[in-house]
């Protein structure tokens, strides 16, 4: 339940959370100090306190359909609801500067702009978590909308996966590898550490759906040398002998003996690239990993 102000009970706890939030995305609009705002008479309306922002708000909190709005220290509240997407708007007063990058194009002295924050009403009370915020400017007498970014859910989806570096599967470091011998690399596969990784977000009736997959592997070998790979690589076999990898390798021209730890520090870096759908939209993310091993690379011994 909420706390009581001015006599009227209200959901203080997302109020706050949406003060915070504001304080922190705002710092760009600072052009006062701290001030606190009281609610009027509308049972709607939350006292909200700012820090480190000019405008300070109240928060509206609608019933189950939305519609509620309020007035307090001259900021407007509002909420709305889209097929679970509960969304809260707060109007900016006053406007920012008509070159602050949130009018996003639009006409400062034709338009209003809201911050918004926006979580799904259909999970329970305590799983509500806020799922969408920023800034909408929207032209004047025009109520906002929910958002529903599609980038923001594909984020969301990919930071659900699990993406790690890649699986070295050689070089390892207990393996015994010779100057002028081919070094085979390659690296195993799963979900995890090459892809293919799907996973979903929604919001607001929207579902965006994330794939994310290993496009390449950048081996740094620790003699100087880079190789690009734009596969897992081919596993050796003994009959393969002395031939170069077809797919990844490196030959080395000089021992380890002079690296730190008489070995050469291996890096891995994989590049996983996530191509999302969903909401009319289409896009791809990009995430790096790293894994590193230690080879120690000694002279070709011959005998006589």
């Amino acid at each position: 339940m909420g706390d009581e102000v001015d006599g009227h009970e209200a959901d203080r706890s997302r109020s706050v959370l949406l003060t915070r939030r504001l304080a922190v995305l705002t710092s760009a609009l600072v052009l006062a100090s701290a001030g606190t705002a009281h609610a009027a008479d509308d049972p709607d309306v939350d006292a909200g306190e700012c820090q480190v922002v000019k405008f300070c708000v109240g928060v509206g909190v609608g019933d189950e359909t939305g519609g509620s709005g309020g007035q307090a220290g001259g900021a407007q509240g509002g909420s709305g609801d889209t097929t679970g997407l509960k969304c809260e708007y707060t109007k900016i007063e006053p406007k920012p500067p008509a070159e602050h990058p949130a009018w996003k194009g639009q006409d400062r002295e034709k338009s209003v702009m809201y911050f918004y924050t926006c979580w799904d009403s259909t999970k329970p009370d305590g799983e509500q978590l806020q799922e969408l915020d920023g800034f909408i400017a929207v032209p004047e007498a025009q109520p906002p909308a929910p958002q529903v970014d599609p980038q923001e859910l594909a984020q969301q989806a990919v930071d659900s996966m699990t993406l790690l570096g890649p699986d070295i599967a050689s070089p390892k470091a207990a393996g015994k590898f010779t100057v002028g011998v081919p070094m085979w690399m390659w690296v195993n596969q799963s979900a995890t550490t090459y892809g293919p990784n799907t996973a979903s977000a929604s919001a607001g009736g929207v579902t965006v759906t994330a794939t994310a997959k290993v496009s390449k592997i950048v081996w740094q070998m620790g003699d100087g040398a880079t190789v690009t790979c734009n596969g897992p690589g081919t596993p050796y076999q003994a009959s393969q002998g002395m031939a170069k990898s077809p797919t990844c390798g490196h030959v080395y021209s000089k021992t380890s003996a002079g690296a730190p730890g008489g070995k050469y520090q291996v890096t891995a870096t994989s590049t996983w690239t996530i191509d999302w759908q969903g909401g009319g939209a289409a896009g791809q993310l990009t995430e790096i990993r790293q894994t590193n091993v230690q080879v120690a690379i000694g002279e070709l011994q011959v005998v006589r």
